[in-house]
């Protein structure tokens, strides 16, 4: 069975142009199929702040109105997608920007108002891996912003390691999947103020222990939530941590498991 990487990178690491430029020097380098998924909420808060629109999270997810809608389209689908596509060519990778609708790949629905209304926010109902697979063959890495679309002409906001791991168990039905989360921490931390404290490996049971103890709170949240999504899809392979993680074995970092 052949193997494929499925990679996020989080905003610590496209806010910092140094880190970013050396992340896509080594990611170029990976010579199986790989696909990158990053976000750009830091980004795309600072715009906000900028343009004086108000900025609303609950629970790690951000609350988007039809303004935030128009400013994280262009921020994450314009300015981070292109500019990470233009340093993957620099360094000789070959790759193509993608949102969901793009090609038809990830189709979503407007998550339906509950006790909170989260506006213009997609929950991923269907992946199609098909044009994917075209380019991957072609040796052509696929670039992922967070925004799919309702295939009825709606762009939603999607939380970017959703799409990863959505991504992942999609390509986990026909290949050997590794799904990487890459952030600006070592991994899943038992304490946020000691960068050594990674916790190397968590199973379901030691997850819902860490959550009522309150060591995983806020952001790590739906990542955490999106690992084990993954490794019940099959997903072959879960780690969180510094980008290092896919290039040095030595590198600590945190390995989900059922």
């Amino acid at each position: 069975m052949e193997e494929i990487k499925i990679v996020k990178i989080g905003g610590g690491i496209i806010d910092n142009e140094n880190e970013l430029n050396k992340f896509i020097e080594q990611f170029s380098k990976i010579k199986t199929p790989k696909i990158l998924v990053h976000g750009g909420g830091k980004l795309a808060t600072k715009f906000a702040n900028q343009l004086h629109i108000e900025v609303q999270m609950i629970e790690g997810r951000r609350i988007t109105n039809k303004e935030n809608l128009e400013l994280i389209t262009m921020v994450y689908a314009g300015k981070i997608n292109k500019n990470i596509v233009a340093l993957l060519q620099k360094n000789n990778s070959n790759a193509i920007g993608f949102t969901g609708a793009d090609g038809n790949t990830i189709i979503s629905v407007k998550r339906p108002i509950t006790s909170i209304d989260y506006g213009f926010v997609g929950d991923i109902e269907y992946v199609d891996i098909a044009t994917l697979e075209l380019l991957l063959e072609q040796e052509i890495t696929p670039v992922f912003c967070a925004i799919t679309h309702d295939n009825n002409g709606q762009l939603l906001n999607t939380n970017a390691d959703t799409i990863a791991a959505e991504l992942a168990a999609a390509f986990a039905k026909k290949y050997e999947t590794s799904l990487y989360y890459c952030f600006d921490k070592k991994g899943v931390l038992e304490d946020v103020n000691d960068e050594e404290s990674v916790i190397e490996q968590i199973t379901t049971e030691q997850y819902q222990q860490l959550i009522q103890e309150k060591i995983i709170a806020n952001g790590m949240l739906p990542k955490l939530n999106n690992s084990f999504y993954a490794v019940n899809q099959n997903v072959n392979k879960v780690c969180i941590g510094k980008p290092a993680m896919l290039f040095n074995t030595t590198e600590k970092y945190t390995t989900i498991q059922k």
